[in-house]
């Protein structure tokens, strides 16, 4: 009897652990409250996080807030160096401003570079002393292997993280700033005259879906962290380097389908964050993923063709209701 309960127990780890993709690029499914791991596949596996870096420059925001440094009122002026960023964008001119509650969302919601510039200069009073920040934060979570060079995630050699890493962070969003649990499910933001679609189409397409970041870089491929919650149970995903947006949802609606599925093993056969065995690296630094994604060099005219058919497949969502925009306006 004691020899076929072991079996069983073999065999139902086996089928938790079974991976809905081969070949894929790092992945991890947790929930966030205990921190319990269901699925993991090279989650210490060096990554560029791409836009994924706007959650951190959300939480070094939301911490000043707490900490009484600036309220969502402040002022968030556009300085000329956040003009000077490349897309996604909010194109406000410099001298134009927003409230810091409205950055936030513009942040998370557009992915704005610009915005994450100025969210820096606002809390921190310069952009360095606010990426000073991110790796103190990065230190303090636990976040061994990452490093921040920026707070939005363009491409930087020295920009880099992990699945786990990623998951360390997201678990501290949730547990440390509930409050700002709503921000991660909004679908649109209007701004003036302008409304700014989310770019996580999973918000619609996966029920219960409540957040949190998409991002991507030609180096780093298609990245999501996404969580959802369904009858009190909530999980989050970690999916890192897909070839496309289409891939990216699949893996990481099969990962939580097959999370949500299992969720009782979780009492059995789970493990920590902390307590998973460090997975050796695939390589000395991140992949590179840029050929791949985007092609090898191109003439002039057909690389910029490419580069706008990447960028509208990013942000493109079903034509779905999203539900009544976050009606906001410029403080000139």
């Amino acid at each position: 009897m004691k020899l076929r309960r072991a079996c069983l127990g073999l065999v139902a780890g086996s089928m938790l652990m079974a991976s809905p993709a081969a070949s894929a690029g790092p992945a991890l499914v947790f929930e966030p409250y205990n921190g319990t791991i269901f699925y993991a596949e090279d989650p210490d596996t060096l990554w560029y996080p791409a836009s994924l870096t706007k959650l951190m420059t959300a939480y070094v925001a939301f911490q000043a807030i707490r900490d009484g440094e600036v309220t969502s009122e402040t002022k968030v002026i556009c300085s000329k160096k956040a003009t000077l960023q490349a897309p996604t964008k909010l194109w406000l001119k410099e001298g134009e401003s927003i409230n810091l509650d409205t950055a936030l969302k513009v942040l998370i919601v557009k992915s704005a570079n610009d915005v994450a510039v100025m969210v820096a200069e606002t809390v921190a009073g310069s952009e360095e002393a606010f990426i000073a920040r991110m790796n103190e934060a990065a230190k303090r979570l636990g976040m061994t292997n990452s490093t921040f060079a920026n707070p939005h995630g363009l491409p930087h050699d020295g920009q880099i993280s992990t699945a786990r890493d990623l998951a360390r962070l997201a678990r501290a969003i949730i547990i440390e700033f509930p409050e700002y649990a709503d921000m991660f499910t909004v679908r649109s933001v209007q701004v003036k005259d302008k409304v700014l679609r989310s770019h996580n189409g999973m918000l619609v397409t996966l029920p219960g879906a409540d957040g949190m970041k998409t991002g991507f870089i030609c180096d780093s491929g298609f990245n999501i962290v996404v969580s959802a919650t369904r009858e009190g149970r909530k999980l989050v995903a970690i999916v890192l380097g897909e070839p496309s947006v289409a891939s990216r949802r699949v893996r990481a609606t099969d990962l939580l389908e097959n999370g949500f599925k299992r969720y009782f093993w979780k009492s059995l056969f789970g493990t920590s964050l902390d307590g998973l065995a460090i997975q050796a690296s695939m390589g000395s630094g991140p992949a590179k993923l840029r050929e791949a994604i985007c092609g090898a060099p191109r003439p002039a005219g057909t690389k910029r063709r490419r580069r706008r058919a990447i960028r509208k497949s990013e942000i493109e969502l079903p034509r779905l209701d999203i539900n009544k925009p976050v009606i906001i306006a410029h403080a000139n």
